[in-house]
């Protein structure tokens, strides 16, 4: 199986999470901590000792959260790509724009609004189907 030309558009997808998860995201928590005094190394705020604990929480939660599916997201997108390069960057991309929505409502201080970006759970779906369908067309070409 040859890495078709297209796949360099799941490098720049691949490139463009790290700047959405380790840059943007990263940038706010680390202003959100400025703006509400959390010390390093303290992960989360202490509501007994923090008035505005909830909102650094929020932010720093919607972080994590986007963290915690980092991995299955590019094992999703490089696994999919190899023989849908173009259909998973554009899905990752969809996925990418849903994560920014999500922990930018999440980061509002009201956790309900970390639902308008929900529509990455539907690209993480489809990736699920390209990564089965991907995988039986190099069974097939196996043979």
């Amino acid at each position: 199986m040859a890495v078709q030309p297209e796949f360099g558009y799941v490098v720049l997808t691949a490139f463009a999470s790290v700047l959405v998860h380790h840059v943007y995201m990263t940038f706010n928590v680390a202003r959100a901590r400025k703006k509400f005094n959390v010390k390093y190394p303290a992960l989360y705020a202490d509501k007994t000792e923090n008035k505005d604990a909830e909102l650094f929480n929020c932010v720093q939660r919607g972080h994590q959260n986007s963290l915690e599916n980092y991995p299955q997201f590019l094992a999703c997108l490089i696994l999919a790509g190899l023989s849908y390069p173009i259909t998973s960057a554009i899905t990752g991309v969809v996925y990418l724009i849903g994560r920014i929505v999500y922990f930018a409502g999440y980061a509002t201080g009201d956790p309900s609004k970390r639902i308008r970006g929900a529509f990455f759970n539907f690209a993480m779906l489809f990736f699920y189907g390209l990564v089965v369908k991907s995988a039986l067309l190099m069974l097939k070409s196996a043979r």
